[in-house]
């Protein structure tokens, strides 16, 4: 049967070490019994894990950097069970770090992929290249009318895409469903006036029973996309909605209760994987993430390590877009070109928010400074 491999980083004094707690990982992702009461034949030679490569660590932590084979057998067709074989019992353990991953022709078959990428965003914001803009409504606590005026004054200024706050969802000052209409027709009204090609996107984020109902009546409502957090939903939802042809919109995916997934460089995962390669394979189009130099603690080489994650080369996937958010500003316009250039979609909201009254004329000057 076919492979596919996981590297991890481990951390340990010397080789032997290493090796030691690599193929600890390998018998505890798989068969989670004592590597002496494996049984022989299918199960030693097809199911448990093995140890391909083992070396040096590159980079400032030390340790090794182990790659383990995983066959095809062990996910059973089952999206969530190949990721506890990539990091289940093993990510409550200290000093082990999951990297990266090469696939197999089963996963392949199991995820589809973005179905839209970074060029079908773009395209649904009537572009053919360059930088995309998103803003966020917020705060919670107004009403459906006044989170749709927002909604209004950021598409009339010229971004491409205007999504909802994370935190706002059902909120009795603004009901689900009642926000998206009204900020459906309040984006569509700016594009009226602007010839732009504004969506709105809202946040589905919900209760098990109702979040792929809330998707479908997003899409209803006339949504150009829709936002979910997977730590919070799960990571099977959007791999779900990917794939149903009937489905068909963009999704982007939010970071909300994942810090503890990506905050220390030793346990974990990479930021490379858990912010692109991960949200490839669960077939989201734009990934939000901390951005450098803003409110959270994320580093330049971190932040350039997922817009790698979102746009290598992984299994003929289509590139998504990284979006860098918390800490964008009019002022860091300049710096954040240097550091994406066009590959990318800048997500600022309450920078712009602040303005109050000169809510749009912020945002024309943004456009104007980032596509200059």
């Amino acid at each position: 049967m076919a492979r596919f491999s996981v590297t991890y980083w481990v951390g340990a004094r010397d080789e032997s070490e290493a090796r030691q707690r690599a193929l600890d990982i390998a018998l505890e992702q798989t068969v989670e019994i004592p590597r002496d009461a494996v049984p022989a034949g299918y199960v030693e030679d097809e199911i448990l894990g093995k140890l391909e490569r083992l070396e040096p660590g590159r980079d400032a932590r030390g340790g090794y950097l182990a790659e383990i084979s995983y066959s095809e057998d062990d996910i059973g067709g089952d999206f969530l069970q190949l990721l506890n074989i990539i990091f289940g019992n093993s990510s409550i353990k200290t000093n082990i770090r999951v990297e990266d991953i090469t696939l197999s022709p089963g996963i392949l078959e199991l995820c589809s992929g973005p179905r839209f990428g970074i060029e079908g965003l773009r395209a649904r914001a009537g572009l053919t290249s360059g930088p995309l803009l998103m803003s966020a409504i917020k705060p919670v606590g107004l009403s459906s009318r006044e989170l749709a005026k927002i909604a209004h004054d950021f598409a009339l200024g010229g971004m491409d895409y205007v999504k909802d706050d994370h935190g706002l969802v059902d909120q009795k000052t603004s009901p689900f469903l009642e926000r998206v209409k009204a900020c459906v027709a309040a984006v569509h009204d700016a594009n009226a006036k602007t010839g732009g090609k504004c969506s709105f996107v809202p946040n589905i984020t919900g209760p098990a029973r109702q979040v792929l109902d809330r998707a479908f009546e997003a899409k209803q409502a006339g949504v150009g996309a829709v936002m979910l957090a997977p730590a919070l939903v799960g990571y099977d939802v959007a791999r779900e909605l990917a794939a149903d042809s009937s489905f068909g919109i963009p999704i982007v995916s939010h970071p909300t209760f994942g810090g503890p997934n990506v905050l220390t460089p030793t346990t974990g995962f990479s930021l490379r994987f858990y912010y692109g390669l991960l949200p490839r394979l669960m077939g989201c189009d734009a990934v939000v993430y901390p951005n450098f130099g803003g409110r959270f603690g994320f580093s330049l080489e971190e932040c350039q390590s997922i817009v790698d994650g979102c746009r290598a080369e992984f299994g003929g996937y289509k590139s998504i877009a990284p979006a860098p958010g918390g800490g964008m500003s009019l002022a860091r316009v300049d710096e954040m070109k240097s550091a994406y250039g066009d590959y990318v979609m800048y997500l600022i909201g309450g920078a712009l928010i602040r303005e109050k009254d000169g809510l749009t004329d912020a945002c024309r000057r943004l456009v104007d400074a980032v596509r200059a």
